[in-house]
């Protein structure tokens, strides 16, 4: 059940940030990814996973960066 939270957190990252590539001013994309990065960084995260979320944001960004060149 926690990696599905997670596991759910990470796919509405990507789903925000190809938003706003596409709507650059949309605030609810802005929105979801300040709250989900917020997530990745946080207390509970960390008793969801031994997993470091500095390390799963990091590799979103970076996954999503390869995927656009």
């Amino acid at each position: 059940p926690a990696n599905a939270v997670i596991i759910q957190a990470a796919e509405d990252w990507r789903a925000a940030v190809k938003h706003l590539r596409k709507h650059p001013t949309s605030m609810a994309a802005k929105k979801c990814i300040r709250e989900t990065e917020t997530f990745f960084l946080s207390e509970y995260f960390t008793l969801l996973t031994n997993y470091n979320g500095h390390t799963l944001l990091r590799r979103l960004k970076e996954e999503f960066h390869t995927c656009q060149r």
